[in-house]
């Protein structure tokens, strides 16, 4: 079982200085300076927050140092915490907490999806009621590698024709989970029992009224009652648009950062890393807004 208290192996988290924020990347993302999420946030600065998060996709705390508790209270403020898909929760007993780690204890893995690349993907976009947010803390990473990617969706939708607007806006997508055991490829077909779950290829965020792609290439395997040739194409035209650089931040991690992504308007990816190397992430998925 994971020490639900721990945070990262070194002392960090220097004085706060005023708050801010910095873009991270011309298409997506700001870092947010000054707050330390340790400790209470107040109402008019997490306003701010929110502001900052739902316009960017993406948000970044730096040199945070933060227990299993403490990561879990912040996450609360941007909405109820869900249940976690996979075992790995790491004994804990707070809803929606995870461990995302290649370290294995007396041969068995201590966290999820260990190793290697993962192509973009939004988060429990196979279940019927999606996370809207993820947030990820990073406590041992590989020298090299495992960076997270995002991507704006926002973006995206606004960079289509208006063709491909048109047939977005009045389709469904289906998304699967099933990699037939590797967590980097979707299997040729819908397997029988694999979770599965249709949602239109366009949604429209609940608090700034904008329209965002909801496609990925790790999980979106048809668009409904199209062709498969046809939505295959349509699909990787789509694909190949939000993985171009001038929508994508490349986030490269060190120990205490806090990066929260919005599912709702933004995809992520994984890069490849020695596995002989170890990673320990603690993810918080969030489930639905608070009222």
């Amino acid at each position: 079982m994971l020490d639900r208290t721990i945070g990262i192996q070194t002392a960090i988290n220097p004085a706060a200085g005023p708050f801010g924020w910095t873009p991270l990347a011309p298409g997506i993302g700001a870092e947010i300076h000054g707050v330390d999420v340790s400790k209470p946030v107040s109402d008019d600065v997490f306003a701010k927050i929110l502001d900052i998060w739902h316009d960017n996709c993406v948000i970044l705390f730096r040199n945070q140092n933060l227990n299993e508790e403490q990561e879990w209270n912040f996450a609360r403020r941007f909405g109820e915490t869900g249940k976690v898909q996979h075992k790995h929760n790491g004994g804990s007993k707070l809803p929606g907490v995870m461990y995302i780690s290649n370290i294995r204890e007396n041969g068995e893995l201590i966290g999820s999806l260990p190793d290697g690349e993962m192509y973009f993907h939004h988060d429990q976009c196979y279940t019927p009621d999606p996370a809207i947010a993820t947030m990820l803390y990073a406590m041992e990473i590989p020298l090299s590698g495992g960076n997270t990617l995002f991507t704006n969706m926002f973006k995206v939708y606004e960079a289509l024709s208006p063709a491909q607007r048109a047939l977005a806006e009045s389709s469904s997508v289906m998304h699967v989970y099933d990699y037939q055991a590797h967590p980097t490829k979707r299997g040729a077909e819908i397997r029988e029992g694999v979770p599965h779950h249709a949602h239109p290829m366009v949604r429209i965020h609940p608090a700034n009224g904008r329209k965002a792609v909801y496609v990925n290439r790790l999980m979106t395997d048809h668009i409904c009652g199209m062709d498969r040739e046809k939505s295959d194409a349509v699909l990787e035209q789509i694909f190949a648009l939000s993985e171009e650089p001038r929508f994508i931040y490349e986030h490269v991690w060190t120990p205490g950062d806090l990066l929260i992504w919005d599912n709702r308007s933004s995809a992520h990816a994984r890069t490849d890393f020695s596995a002989s190397e170890r990673r320990l992430m603690r993810r918080v998925a969030i489930v639905r807004p608070n009222p």
